[in-house]
């Protein structure tokens, strides 16, 4: 694969006929994709867990109630313990990827103290672990008809209920996804 052929930036949508619990009816936000593999974020799959748990565990003070009940995403199967900030670019954090020009994923405390004071970064999500592809499994899964992928609209990722954001992202490619058939088959 060449990289523009690469899937950085892109969303992935789960096809209907997904049988893995863990990914069954999502959306995730590619992060990172190249030669050596993938990772992504889900976008769609809350925790019983609010963001207050997570910043008092971190001694971070945060006077906005709203803020502390924000619920935390579970980000996908691997490393759960491991936090993640999807946030809209700005600031200057200890460790950041840059997703685009436009999104990035701050994964240091100083991110969630800024928020926790009010600062930027306002559009922020978190989310606790991640999902990880073997250099080729990705694009195998692609090939065998497990994900639809899409260009990356933030209002998905900041706007839209969690509930609403795997159907939101197929109709990013004209298609409603329960109209879809879980099986499967190639032409």
């Amino acid at each position: 694969m060449s990289a523009a052929t690469y899937l950085s930036n892109q969303l992935l949508i789960a096809m209907p006929g997904m049988q893995d619990p863990n990914f069954s009816q999502t959306v995730a936000l590619v992060c990172e994709h190249g030669p050596r593999g993938a990772l992504a974020l889900v976008l769609n799959r809350p925790l019983e867990m609010r963001l207050g748990e997570i910043l008092e565990q971190l001694d971070i003070q945060a006077p906005d109630s709203d803020l502390r009940d924000r619920l935390v995403l579970r980000g996908g199967p691997m490393r759960t313990d491991r936090g993640f900030v999807i946030h809209r670019a700005c600031g200057d954090w200890d460790s950041t990827l840059k997703v685009s020009g436009t999104l990035h994923v701050t994964t240091s405390r100083d991110v969630l103290a800024a928020i926790a004071r009010g600062e930027d970064p306002r559009d922020a999500v978190v989310a606790l672990g991640y999902a990880g592809w073997e250099g080729g499994q990705l694009e195998q899964e692609i090939r065998a008809n497990v994900w639809l992928n899409a260009p990356v609209a933030e209002e998905i990722i900041f706007d839209l209920p969690f509930e609403s954001r795997w159907q939101a992202a197929g109709r990013l490619l004209g298609v409603d996804l329960a109209r879809i058939s879980p099986l499967s088959g190639r032409a």
